[in-house]
């Protein structure tokens, strides 16, 4: 189930969005994460399988396009599909057929289709 990011959320973002090669440095995650807090272009969802929270995928609305900026799937929680329905529950959420994948999530996008 996605559910919306908030701040009580923080630490568990945090630790699911270091799994992503550009966020490994904590002052970088912060920074992430605090634009995700501020900007609202940007959105950050999490994916809830039971009661935990597994993982991640954060978005960045121009016009009507919708780019993936993050998505992070618990290393426990992989190879089950959980990526790919993160992605069609964004789709889902915000009505559109296509979704931009940038540099750093363009390998995982592609591998979800």
């Amino acid at each position: 189930m996605l559910i919306r990011y908030k701040k009580s959320f923080s630490k568990i973002a945090m630790g699911l969005l270091s799994f992503m090669p550009n966020e490994k440095d904590i002052k970088q995650l912060q920074q992430t994460i605090r634009n995700y807090e501020e900007n609202p272009d940007h959105q950050l969802f999490l994916w809830k399988e039971g009661e935990d929270i597994v993982g991640a995928i954060g978005i960045e609305k121009k016009d009507e396009e919708i780019i993936i900026q993050h998505i992070s799937v618990n290393p426990s929680y992989r190879y089950q599909g959980i990526g790919k329905q993160m992605v069609e529950a964004i789709q889902q959420q915000f009505q559109v057929n296509t979704l931009t994948p940038n540099e750093l999530t363009k390998g995982f996008f592609n591998h979800c289709q």
